[in-house]
């Protein structure tokens, strides 16, 4: 019967000085490598005994040395009560409305399949089983896999654990769950959409989501001061978010930076209908009763599930009014950098998203294409002939993109500053 080799056997003597090698290291000399036998968590969970080879004995005898001493006691914790120590460090680092998403992920997805495993045997595959196990759509694994990287680092850099096994699990893809045909309405649909918006706050409130590409949160916190009607130029410089219980939270915009974006000739009339008989502090986009609108109470009172139906898009959320106004800019011609300034984005790669919406510009070339017989309706009724603003854009991009540069040069304005201001039939640079 097969056994551990004796202490005269080949094995235990090393062929290259002849001596007798430390317990727990043999010589394989088929592998000609030192080889040592560790027990280590296996994918299911369990323990299992795995060996290592190695070319030189130093090498052999510090990894040794290291099971041996074994791991940080700490490592010895569930991943739930990790959990409880450190939650709060998290739920301090982050924005509210991501906190809160945070908290669901963990709640619904990571504690069920992973919180009572001891921290040091989680492994890569372990965590790849489980996320097969998780509902939801790929944004809300993602938000799950975040969290649990968020705790799996901080026991990484506590030494609690040699690495982050979360680090090398791959996201679910964005893009796999976005249907390639774009999201982006048309200009007909615009249109619609407007018209049969109840008149008054409402409507101004998704003229400037489909006319700004502003984040909901951004629109809703915009006062009237932000408006520089002179210039036509809106400040985006705070957000309104909810907070863990569901309150709305004043912070910096997603990007943490302030930007600028223009005020076209089709939101200024719903600009000045806002702005009109406010002070400089109030809220320039306030309800009814002059509380601040949200994406919940705008959708119950516009009837949101009859109106997309009206339209032809029972899938419209109103984050697509932002996709609606990035695609808008990249059919005329705009540059990613450009389309990046405006929307606000935190690197070009997010804003490649968007440019995906080119995937469906067959269907909206008509709209967008310089001739004005071929453009969907540009105004709505009484508003007088205002100019479509993707047929101004469309036409007038080119040109002042050759520009541009030169006038970059002349007076230092910014590019997406600069570029707008070419083709706002009003505006000049100061």
């Amino acid at each position: 019967m097969a056994g551990r080799p004796g202490k005269d056997s080949p094995a235990r003597i090393d062929p290259r000085t002849g001596r007798p090698l430390p317990e727990g290291i043999r010589w394989r000399a088929d592998r000609q490598r030192y080889q040592i036998r560790v027990v280590g968590p296996s994918v299911d969970g369990g323990a299992a005994e795995r060996s290592r080879m190695f070319l030189t004995l130093a090498k052999a005898k510090r990894e040794l040395a290291k099971v041996v001493a074994g791991r940080n006691p700490n490592g010895s914790m569930t991943l739930e009560q990790w959990h409880e120590r450190y939650w709060p460090a998290i739920e301090a680092s982050v924005r509210p409305a991501t906190a809160r998403c945070y908290d669901v992920g963990w709640r619904l997805r990571v504690k069920p399949s992973l919180g009572r495993h001891r921290l040091e045997d989680i492994t890569s595959p372990m965590i790849e089983s489980a996320m097969v196990t998780w509902h939801g759509g790929a944004s809300a694994k993602n938000d799950a896999l975040a969290v649990l990287s968020r705790l799996l680092d901080a026991a990484r850099r506590s030494c609690f654990i040699d690495y982050n096994p979360a680090r090398e699990v791959k996201r679910p893809s964005m893009r796999e769950s976005v249907s390639p045909i774009s999201r982006a309405l048309t200009l007909e649909q615009v249109a619609t959409l407007l018209r049969l918006a109840p008149e008054g706050v409402y409507r101004r409130y998704l003229a400037t989501l489909v006319y700004t590409g502003m984040r909901a949160g951004e629109a809703t916190a915009l006062r009237v001061r932000d408006v520089d009607f002179a210039h036509n130029i809106i400040w985006v410089s705070r957000s309104l978010s909810p907070g863990r219980d569901g309150e709305l939270v004043e912070q910096s915009p997603k990007s943490h930076k302030s930007r600028e974006v223009p005020l076209i000739a089709a939101l200024r009339p719903y600009a000045e209908d806002a702005a009109r008989g406010k002070k400089a502090d109030e809220l320039l986009l306030a309800g009814p009763d002059g509380g601040r609108l949200t994406n919940h109470n705008v959708r119950r009172a516009v009837g949101w599930d009859a109106l997309r139906t009206a339209i032809g898009r029972p899938d419209l959320r109103m984050h697509d009014l932002r996709h609606t106004f990035a695609t808008i800019l990249f059919d005329a011609g705009a540059s990613a950098p450009d389309v990046q300034a405006t929307l606000g984005h935190s690197s070009l790669q997010v804003t490649e998203r968007y440019s995906r919406a080119r995937e469906g510009i067959a269907l909206r070339r008509g709209p967008c294409s310089t001739r004005p017989s071929a453009a969907a309706p540009a105004r709505l009724p009484g508003e007088g002939a205002r100019a479509n603003p993707a047929v101004e854009m469309a036409q007038e991009w080119p040109a002042l993109s050759r520009a541009g540069g030169e006038t970059k040069r002349r007076i230092g304005k910014t590019l997406i500053r600069r570029d707008f201001r070419w083709w706002l039939r009003r505006a000049s640079i100061p």
